[in-house]
């Protein structure tokens, strides 16, 4: 093995070299490939704390509208606005029936006004009729 070389750009190198550096030049290499690895990585945390604290700034503006809008008495109202609602509706189905009674009422009362119109006609032609008479009482 000591007889085997290796000529390459008009350098000679032994067998007995070339595998006493052969791993120590892998080694390096993979050395070096790891440490950019490492590095990308490195970089790649970095671009993800951005985030974090892109997200850290964006929590605390919806905890300071949150404690603005006093979202803990939220159930409370929401429960007050239920009961008015309630009463609401309540209120509009008693307003429909006093409408629908009002409306039974217009129609029946113009009924009647037509009615006295007509029995006023009457009484007026009866008067009417009663004057000559008492003007001229034997035509």
């Amino acid at each position: 093995m000591d007889d085997l070389e290796i000529k390459t750009g008009g350098y000679t190198f032994k067998a007995s070299h070339v595998l006493f550096v052969a791993p120590i030049v892998s080694a390096l290499a993979g050395g070096i490939y790891y440490s950019y690895d490492v590095i990308n990585r490195f970089i790649d945390v970095e671009a993800g704390f951005e985030e974090v604290l892109d997200a850290t700034s964006r929590i605390q503006t919806l905890e300071q509208t949150i404690g603005d809008n006093d979202v803990s008495q939220l159930n409370s109202k929401l429960a007050q606005i239920s009961t008015q609602m309630g009463t609401i509706l309540e209120q509009q189905r008693t307003l429909l029936d006093l409408r629908s009674k009002v409306e039974k009422s217009t129609t029946i009362t113009d009924s009647l006004g037509d009615k006295l119109e007509t029995y006023d006609r009457e009484i007026d032609d009866i008067w009417d009729a009663m004057d000559e008479l008492y003007k001229n009482p034997l035509k």
